[in-house]
């Protein structure tokens, strides 16, 4: 209460959020502007945000944009003493073409997004197991990315390399090359080509092999954390470590906050598009949007089972004599599918025991 006996005037902030500062704004209920400032990106100009922010009234809700980069930290700041944050997505092209575009004007658009509901997302916590999966996840395909390109660059040096080297690698083996390049005893004479060329091979081989051991070992690391986190997912037909990795990233340290399958599945990429038009009705196509690597994940899945899943080949054979088509059936697959896997997601425990039903409703 104020001290006059009435109550505190209701607000809702939004932040602009960049690596070095961020900036804060204050709205009404109806939109129009009280105030903004700018913070530094600190642990104390976190803190001193939300000191200002609250000292215009009732807080009842904060947008920020980029609660997945650089507002993460200030995410937690306010989220952990109770304020009701909210993802804010940046504005598009044309919007910032007819409004202009500055930090103030960015800050005031997500506290009125938050204060008209359009911003509405509750943001990604990061702060359980599924961070840890994210984090090695990320590693890993790094580790897989640089693995490969030690490949193309060996390949690409022993095509101009010295002859009797490019046809002794010729036979062999990707494996069995890497190991016979790491053995090599390419000489000292750097000024002569061929071995300045073995020794770049040698040196890639090596590199190669320390990546290879990398990746195995962040492979048995993920297996592990994914097994903790959901273990009914990789029982599933199709689930392999990185399937279900991506999709626990996906859904996040708090998977409650997606409301409902449907939400998961737009968040997917996989919900169906309205796509009728004159003489053809009732027609969906595949969505573009959402989160692609998600979309990537069951896409695989429905791969996987429309080659080795018999109730899949069942449901593919009976949906192609209907008249559908391949990317059809796919996009119905990668719906029924995201089913399945938002109830896991969201509750492991309670579905463990459930019958899988992934087909039934797949239309």
């Amino acid at each position: 209460m104020n001290n006059d006996g009435s109550k505190p005037r209701e607000v809702f902030g939004g932040v602009d959020t960049d690596s070095n500062t961020h900036h804060a704004a204050v709205v009404d209920p109806l939109g129009r502007e009280l105030a903004d400032r700018e913070f530094p990106a600190t642990p104390s100009g976190y803190e001193a945000l939300r000191t200002w922010l609250v000292g215009y009234g009732q807080l009842v809700m904060v947008g920020v944009e980029g609660t997945g980069s650089y507002g993460a930290g200030l995410m937690r700041v306010l989220a952990g003493t109770g304020i009701t944050v909210v993802e804010v997505d940046r504005p598009d092209r044309s919007a910032r073409r007819a409004d202009g575009k500055s930090d103030p004007l960015d800050a005031y658009a997500a506290a009125r997004a938050a204060a008209s509901g359009r911003a509405a997302g509750t943001p990604k916590s990061r702060d359980g197991i599924v961070e840890s999966i994210r984090c090695l996840r990320l590693v890993q395909r790094s580790a897989i990315k640089a693995r490969t390109q030690c490949i193309n660059q060996i390949r690409a040096l022993l095509v101009n390399g010295p002859t009797d080297l490019r046809e002794l690698m010729r036979p062999l083996t990707t494996a069995r090359m890497i190991r016979t390049l790491a053995n090599l005893r390419p000489g000292t004479d750097l000024a002569d080509p061929g071995v300045a060329c073995r020794r770049a091979v040698r040196s890639l081989a090596r590199r190669h092999g320390d990546l290879d051991r990398e990746v195995k070992e962040l492979h048995r690391r993920l297996t592990d954390l994914t097994r903790q986190a959901v273990p009914e997912l990789l029982e599933r037909p199709g689930v392999g470590v990185q399937v279900a990795a991506q999709l626990l990233i996906t859904a996040g340290d708090n998977p409650n906050r997606l409301v409902s399958e449907a939400a998961f599945a737009h968040l997917a990429g996989v919900a169906p598009v309205p796509a009728s038009s004159g003489k053809r009705q009732h027609r969906h196509r595949l969505n573009r949007g959402g989160d692609r690597a998600a979309n990537n994940a069951l896409y695989t899945v429905a791969l996987v089972r429309m080659r080795f899943h018999q109730p899949t080949r069942a449901y593919v054979a009976r949906r192609t004599a209907e008249g559908l088509s391949k990317k059809d059936i796919i996009r119905c697959l990668k719906r029924a599918v995201a089913r399945e896997m938002f109830h896991l997601l969201t509750k492991p425990a309670a579905l463990s025991v459930h019958a899988h039903k992934p087909l039934s409703s797949a239309a």
